[in-house]
């Protein structure tokens, strides 16, 4: 995951050399000041230039990084069902992460813009017991490790995403900044699910399988933020897993957003 930031972190860069000549065509002849509010790097931009025609925005990015928790619910309750007690968790270390690094969209005006967007998404889950889930099998089975004792148990998703987002912001204010409003549904595609263990008696292990993780998960984002700061929540409509004796288990998580405007 650090290698793909890090790549991410790189082409956004590289956007931010090339954009103002890829989209000069907005530039202004008026008094100019830098803008990063469109997503595709820097341009010019005159203040005085206010968005009152409707025009095409996006390219690469990186913003919109949301760092914050995970929840399951299991049939509406936060308590997990025996059939998914093997799953019990770490609240505090169960996590979420995510990013975006493309958008293309249409700005109708200064306060309004609808746009697609990609990135990628992480659900990390600590758990508390310490269990193996098998690889390459029809239903959820796990074999329990003990005496081994993990002192990290971590099992994870990672999914491409492609949120559609409708954007609302109000006027600058005597410090340059906003209010932003962003919402909209949104679909996934799952990369992998991971797990990874740490223990004294065998170090620290990795395996890679789906683990019944649902191949296209879909759900909704609203983020609520001032400036480039912002608050979020997701909740995903269909099941977390593919197996029957996990139905009605889903995910939802919460937290900060980075880089909002």
């Amino acid at each position: 995951m650090k290698r793909l930031i890090f790549t991410a972190l790189l082409v956004s860069g590289l956007a931010g050399v090339m954009a103002p000549g890829a989209f000069a065509q907005q530039d202004s002849t008026a008094k100019k000041k830098i803008d990063y509010s469109e997503g595709h790097g820097i341009i010019l931009k005159s203040k005085s230039d206010s968005v009152k025609k409707g025009r095409f925005v996006g390219g690469i990015t990186f913003t919109r990084i949301d760092w914050g928790f995970s929840r399951l619910i299991d049939n509406g309750s936060f308590n997990l069902s025996p059939n998914n007690d093997f799953l019990d968790y770490k609240g505090g270390k169960t996590s979420t992460f995510s990013f975006d690094i493309l958008q293309f969209g249409y700005r109708f005006n200064s306060s309004f813009k609808v746009y697609v967007a990609g990135g990628f998404d992480w659900t990390l889950i600590r758990l508390r017991k310490d269990i193996t889930i098998a690889k390459n099998s029809n239903e959820f089975v796990y074999t329990d490790q003990s005496p081994v004792h993990f002192s990290k148990n971590r099992f994870s998703s990672s999914y491409v995403h492609i949120p559609l987002n409708f954007e609302f912001r109000t006027n600058e204010n005597k410090n340059g900044k906003r209010f932003y409003l962003v919402l909209g549904p949104e679909v996934s595609f799952l990369l992998n699910g991971k797990i990874k263990q740490i223990s004294e008696e065998r170090g620290k292990e990795k395996q890679y399988d789906s683990y019944h993780f649902q191949s296209v998960r879909y759900g909704g984002t609203v983020r609520f933020g001032y400036g480039g700061l912002g608050l979020f929540t997701k909740y995903y409509f269909n099941d977390m897993f593919t197996t029957s004796q996990q139905a009605g288990l889903k995910n939802m998580s919460f937290g900060v957003t980075f880089g909002l405007n």
